[in-house]
């Protein structure tokens, strides 16, 4: 094997610088005792690994051991109480049946202002009859309506202002409160 030698610093001036510029060092001879031994250990194993394959194989199966039959476990529902007898049922009240509300005759007027009837604005002296958005002389005006205008009276009677008011509708599909006293139960239009 080479060895490694420290080479000279180069400001040395003593030093020998021959040595280094000559060709490499002669090889040293190849270590044939080394590899000998090498393939020797390796056929050992080798023979080794061998006679444990050969004896693994060699070996008798292992007995099973005898699996028992499965026993069958059937499962059964515990017995029911023994059945009572039902009582009658008893049949709920029946309903009540619906009876409708028979829609009143519009075509005769009631003898004073009713809501489902109509009424017709009188005693304005022509000026006609403001409708407001409430039962209220505060309340904004909606509209203005002519006397003698037909109106469906929808709601009321509520007080307000001094005044009794009904909800109204008009002939233009217009909602609003007007006050009482200048309506006039009539007959539908």
């Amino acid at each position: 094997m080479a060895r490694y030698k420290r080479p000279p610093h180069p400001q040395d001036s003593d030093a020998d610088t021959t040595q280094w510029t000559s060709s490499m060092p002669p090889q040293e001879p190849v270590p044939w005792k080394w590899f000998a031994v090498g393939l020797v250990v390796t056929l050992i194993g080798i023979g080794l690994a061998t006679v444990m394959v050969i004896n693994l194989l060699a070996r008798p199966p292992l007995e099973v051991a005898a699996v028992p039959e499965p026993e069958l476990i059937i499962l059964t529902a515990q017995p029911s109480p023994t059945p009572s007898v039902t009582p009658d049922f008893v049949l709920p009240t029946p309903l009540p049946t619906f009876t409708p509300i028979p829609t009143p005759d519009n075509a005769v007027a009631p003898p004073e202002v009713t809501v489902g009837f109509y009424a017709t604005v009188v005693n304005t002296g022509g000026a006609g009859l403001v409708v407001r958005g409430g039962p209220s002389t505060s309340n904004v005006q909606v509209t203005l309506v002519d006397e003698g205008s037909y109106l469906l009276v929808i709601g009321g009677p509520e007080e307000g202002s001094d005044f009794l008011w009904w909800q109204v509708e008009t002939e233009d599909q217009v909602e609003g409160w007007v006050a009482g006293q200048f309506l006039e139960p009539a007959a539908a239009p």
